[in-house]
């Protein structure tokens, strides 16, 4: 293990943090904020740590797979441990526990809270934007933006965005990691610009558009008023729809778009995604108008859409407390959440990828059990799909199984009711946000004890981080020399 660069690293990391913290004590000054102080603090703490870090250059620069996994896994961590300091010193949230608890929520882009409506509205405005804006942070991951410009390795730094971007597989866009860091940002500044003017433009407040456009572009939904997205106008909702939809997608595939490559930025992921959606919606709405829930069919479609965009893309907004809907629909968007986004996005879940992956692997057992002898390969988009990915696949089932009973195991001791710690577990490990009952759209994880919160947190952090890198840290192997 080469702690010299993960200490490096890690110093980088506590710099760019404390240059995060600039654009809420902006937001304190403006607005005349005491919480400003707060900000100061934790600007200062994250610069002198992250400059002591960096006094000693390392002879050794190189960055290979088990430092990657350890480099991105200790990263989130840190931010999160100084992220939560804000919140903490301001007194909006006296528990550092649930400072902390809040603050994973936001950098893994989960959105699950421990606060109440009215403690939301009430909070500051700099430490509003700030929880929204840790979910811009982690959307596309904080160590892929300080790739973007510092390069830290040369061409060993693809261990990090491998360990810390989304999906079975990850690529470059073109051959420098540096340039393809750059890219992805921009695109991802790009979508979130427009859906900011967007949102302006049909009446929203500047700052209420703000933490909307941060917490859809990194599908991560904290809102910032007691009712959610409910009080907005229809227009406003189909904006976000729209969006969530977006940044549910691969990266990768708006590059190709840029490009004239239309047929592969079409790929069998996305073709699939989009297949599920407009399925989910249409039996949502059905289910809607069946049950006569009271919604006319036009207001069945919006927030049956609203709320599949919502759940698949693992947002986690809402307009509507579908914790209160048929348990058809209730179901279907449960299935949503072990379903998630596509791989190369800022959402959560499985991804998509990973099933078509799964789902054509089954089928080739079948087929070799029919005939033994048969030679076949699995292929997405004509593309062979390569041993190493599909062990991979498999071996994340697994993982992600294990983790999900232990920590459906360990909630349970707490004796709440099946659905709430049941969806709980499956909210945070697939980093949606809202799950059902007491953890529905209009509640929140305020009433469990500290011991569940860390497994949550974990859980968030996990799920964000692919499980694997968070699983190293536990390998005796990882921390010999």
């Amino acid at each position: 293990m080469n702690f010299s660069i993960v200490k490096r690293t890690l110093g980088w990391l506590l710099l760019f943090e404390g240059m995060f913290f600039l654009l809420p004590l902006l937001t304190a000054v403006i607005y005349w904020e005491e919480e400003f102080f707060s900000f100061l603090i934790a600007i200062v703490i994250c610069g002198g740590l992250g400059g002591l870090c960096l006094i000693k250059k390392p002879e050794n620069t190189s960055i290979y797979a088990k430092e990657g996994f350890v480099i991105v896994a200790m990263s989130w961590i840190v931010m999160s441990l100084f992220g939560a300091l804000p919140f903490f010193f301001s007194g909006a949230i006296p528990s550092y526990t649930d400072a902390l608890f809040e603050t994973v929520s936001g950098f893994t882009t989960t959105g699950a809270t421990i606060l109440q409506g009215h403690e939301v509205e009430g909070m500051a405005k700099s430490l509003l934007l700030w929880r929204s804006f840790t979910h811009w942070v982690g959307g596309m991951g904080v160590l892929v933006l300080i790739m973007a410009f510092l390069p830290l390795s040369g061409a060993r730094n693809m261990h990090i965005m491998k360990a810390e971007s989304p999906g079975p597989t990850v690529g470059k866009l073109v051959p420098k990691v540096r340039q393809t860091a750059l890219i992805l940002y921009a695109i991802y500044f790009g979508l979130t610009v427009v859906q900011f003017i967007l949102l302006v433009c049909g009446g929203m407040p500047v700052f209420d558009s703000l933490n909307t456009a941060f917490a859809t572009a990194g599908t991560g939904g904290f809102a910032i008023k007691s009712d959610g997205m409910a009080g907005y106008n229809s227009y406003l909702q189909i904006v976000v729809t729209v969006f969530m939809l977006l940044f549910s997608l691969n990266f990768n595939s708006y590059y190709l778009l840029g490009r004239g490559k239309f047929k592969e930025a079409f790929n069998a992921e996305i073709r699939v995604f989009l297949l599920v959606v407009f399925s989910a919606i249409a039996l949502i709405t059905l289910n809607l108008c069946l049950a006569e829930y009271g919604y006319s069919v036009g207001e069945a479609i919006k927030h049956a859409a609203f709320s599949v965009a919502s759940v698949i893309s693992t947002t986690g907004f809402a307009t509507e407390d579908f914790n209160l809907w048929p348990s058809f629909s209730k179901t279907i968007l449960v299935l949503l959440m072990f379903i998630g986004a596509c791989a190369g996005s800022t959402g959560g879940g499985m991804k998509v990828s990973r099933h078509i992956i799964l789902a054509k692997g089954g089928m080739h057992e079948v087929g070799r059990l029919i005939h033994p002898k048969q030679v076949k390969k699995i292929t997405v988009d004509k593309r062979v799909v390569e041993h190493e990915v599909v062990r991979s696949v498999n071996a994340y089932l697994v993982a992600y199984i294990l983790i999900f009973v232990v920590s459906l195991l360990l909630i349970s001791i707490e004796g709440h009711d099946l659905t709430t710690s049941f969806t709980s577990v499956v909210t945070t490990l697939n980093n949606v946000g809202p799950g059902l009952e007491k953890v529905g759209p209009t509640g929140n994880f305020a009433f469990f004890t500290d011991w569940s919160k860390f497994v949550f947190i974990f859980d968030m952090l996990a799920g964000r981080l692919e499980i694997f890198p968070m699983l190293v840290l536990f390998a005796p192997s990882t921390w010999r020399r």
